[in-house]
């Protein structure tokens, strides 16, 4: 591996710890309705373009973590193909959050494609 893979795999991991977040909590509240992880990991990959790029796993400590500050509720259901599943649905503090990071997010956004544009090729 090169300095060069070494340096945008640390960028990536360190963009995507908010990013995750925010993708999250977008899903659950675009949905409308409880889903479990893998619903959720699924539907990132179709609309997400690699939010979570093939890391599922790391998807349950956010939603753990998301769920502790009160942003997600989750409840447990019995499946009939196997394990009990459980299933988030954002709160409405979650809503709030969510459009204040949508908010910070674009800002933030906008800034960093401004000192980009022409310095890049």
């Amino acid at each position: 591996m090169t300095d060069l893979d070494t340096h945008l795999r640390k960028f990536q991991k360190e963009l995507s710890a908010g990013t995750v977040s925010l993708a999250l909590l977008a899903v659950l509240a675009a949905g409308g309705e409880a889903m479990y992880g893998y619903q959720i990991a699924k539907q990132l990959e179709r609309v997400g373009e690699g939010v979570l790029s093939g890391k599922q796993s790391a998807l349950y400590p956010v939603l753990r973590n998301l769920e502790g500050s009160g942003l997600l509720d989750s409840h447990v259901e019995p499946s009939v193909s196997g394990p009990p599943r459980r299933y988030y649905r954002i709160t409405d503090a979650g809503r709030a959050v969510l459009h204040e990071w949508a908010a910070a997010w674009r800002a933030t956004r906008d800034s960093v494609d401004s000192v980009l544009e022409g310095l890049i090729p």
